[in-house]
């Protein structure tokens, strides 16, 4: 008898491999109760509504700047320029100098000439180390009259006017006794108390040119009871820093009254980077001197020069050496 078991049917579909490891293993509907529960429902309240889709925004074209027309470039500012003298010039009578004992600058070199070429060496060596206009403002004093202040004002500024490329510019700030102009044989009614009374003028307007090459002089002006406070005012500073700024190679020279007898020469301290004290050889006393000293203290480079010495311990004389083609 034939195991009808064992045979296939003709035609059946053969048992697929889920279904035989169904009934190996057990996996079918019977075994459910093992699988995992299914997971709940999301309320609807706890449903977020899906955020729509947005449209597709059509590209903004980028507008592209033409370029500028060429325009004139901006010229850069210029730099800050010395303020030019341009007061009157004038000829100085050299007979006048002459006879005034002051030097010449066409004459042979003297020992005087050398003694002042040994100051202004100092004076410009100072002067432009610190390079400040400061330093390069010089103030020229004594404690007493009669000492020889004018004196070695004047010929110091005829010796720094040999200098080349410099201005020298010799002012009479001596406005109770002034005698620069005196000096030089020059007549002039303005000067630097006009300057400092007035803001409408212009000091630059009031210097005098003179045809000893690189010499100028700014006379004393007009004298008044009020001097002392023209000086003090800021008023001074401004005239001063004008005449001085952005010029390197120009000097002042100021020619003030005795520190012992007036005012000014305290208060032009104030403006400038050197003093020189001048000192008469056996008669300005060491009292005066260091009353003076203290008087221009707010200046803080005080330089002492002896006049009229008659004895010098090295044994140093300064004379004529020679001069060349003679």
């Amino acid at each position: 008898m034939t195991d009808q078991g064992k045979i296939d049917r003709e035609g059946a579909r053969p048992a697929s491999l889920f279904e035989r490891a169904d009934a190996a293993f057990g996996l079918g509907p019977a075994n459910a109760a093992n699988t995992l529960p299914p997971v709940p429902p999301v309320p609807a309240s706890l449903r977020r509504t899906p955020a729509p889709v947005p449209e597709p925004v059509a590209p903004v074209p980028q507008v592209v700047a033409a370029p500028a027309a060429a325009t004139a470039s901006t010229p850069a500012p210029e730099a800050p320029r010395a303020v030019a003298f341009s007061g009157p010039c004038v000829s100085i009578d050299r007979d006048h100098l002459r006879d005034g004992g002051l030097l010449v600058p066409e004459d042979p070199v003297t020992g005087l000439l050398e003694e002042f070429r040994i100051l202004k060496r100092e004076l410009l060596a100072d002067a432009r180390a610190s390079h400040s206009a400061l330093a390069r403002r010089i103030l020229v004093c004594s404690p007493h009259a009669g000492e020889g202040k004018t004196y070695c004002a004047t010929n110091l500024a005829i010796a720094l006017a040999g200098e080349r490329d410099l201005e020298v510019l010799l002012v009479d700030a001596d406005v109770v006794r002034p005698s620069v102009t005196e000096r030089f044989g020059i007549d002039a009614e303005q000067g630097l108390m006009d300057a400092l009374a007035d803001p409408a003028i212009r000091p630059e307007s009031l210097v005098i040119a003179t045809d000893i090459d690189g010499l100028f002089v700014l006379p004393a002006g007009t004298a008044s009871s009020r001097d002392s406070e023209y000086l003090a005012s800021a008023r001074t500073g401004a005239v001063l820093d004008r005449l001085t700024q952005c010029a390197p190679n120009r000097i002042l020279i100021f020619d003030t009254p005795p520190a012992l007898a007036a005012s000014p020469a305290a208060e032009l301290a104030q403006h400038v980077g050197q003093a020189l004290l001048v000192v008469r050889a056996d008669e300005t006393s060491r009292a005066a001197l260091e009353d003076a000293q203290h008087l221009l203290s707010a200046c803080a480079d005080i330089k002492l020069l002896l006049n009229a010495t008659r004895y010098n311990t090295s044994g140093r004389r300064f004379g004529t050496y020679g001069t060349r083609g003679k």
